[in-house]
């Protein structure tokens, strides 16, 4: 008997495309993270929704917002009691880490007012700014006493990771705050060897020249 219901509930489905209710629950927020649609994050909630769920990717619902610039879900989502701040996704990253990379330093300010951490083992949310295309949150975080040199799961820095992705301004602001260019991360590469890879020559030139004048016993 049993195995003929689950057959009728799967002919239901496949005749009529009508996923079961928790699944049209799940189709429908992740929709609503995609598209900023706070009105159904907000029932979704409300009806007892986990506010840090990971999605089948791993993904939080904050991470998520933060990612897809859904900036009413995020409000909503930081509102929640629940809502734990610091939740990573499936690779280690916070939201953060998230609005740090895309240079969002309104939502990182909020953030770190709701408990966000600043400091981190491994991957932090300065390798994230560093990263991006923007200098401000890279000196925000630096005044809230982001670790400058802190090193990543291989050992590259914020230096590094702005040498190779970021801005130049960052890479400016970087130095002039104390990042040692003269570190080298577990393949043995500098930062100005992250800027060479780029095509970035003239910065690689700039920092070997920097790493040369620190250390002069290396050839």
């Amino acid at each position: 008997m049993l195995k003929l219901c689950l057959k009728f509930a799967l002919f239901l489905f496949v005749a009529t495309g009508v996923l079961p209710v928790a699944a049209q629950d799940g189709v429908a927020v992740q929709r609503a993270l995609n598209v900023d649609d706070d009105r159904t994050i907000r029932r979704w909630l409300d009806s007892g929704g986990d506010p840090n769920q990971p999605d089948a990717k791993g993904q939080t619902p904050l991470i998520v917002a933060m990612r897809d610039e859904s900036f009413k879900v995020a409000a909503v989502l930081l509102d929640h009691p629940a809502t734990r701040v610091d939740a990573p996704n499936a690779l280690g990253e916070t939201p953060l880490m998230m609005a740090a990379l895309k240079g969002h330093l309104a939502w990182a300010q909020r953030l770190a007012a709701r408990g966000a951490a600043i400091n981190r083992d491994g991957w932090t949310p300065l390798h994230y700014a560093a990263s991006g295309g923007g200098v401000d949150v890279v000196r925000w975080l630096l005044a809230q006493g982001a670790r400058i040199d802190a090193p990543s799961p291989n050992r590259s820095t914020a230096l590094m990771m702005a040498a190779r992705y970021g801005a130049s301004e960052s890479v400016d602001l970087l130095l002039e705050r104390g990042a040692d260019a003269r570190l080298r991360n577990d393949r043995g590469l500098g930062a100005a060897d992250f800027a060479r890879s780029a095509g970035r020559d003239a910065m690689a030139d700039r920092l070997a020249a920097l790493e040369g004048a620190a250390n002069p016993s290396r050839p």
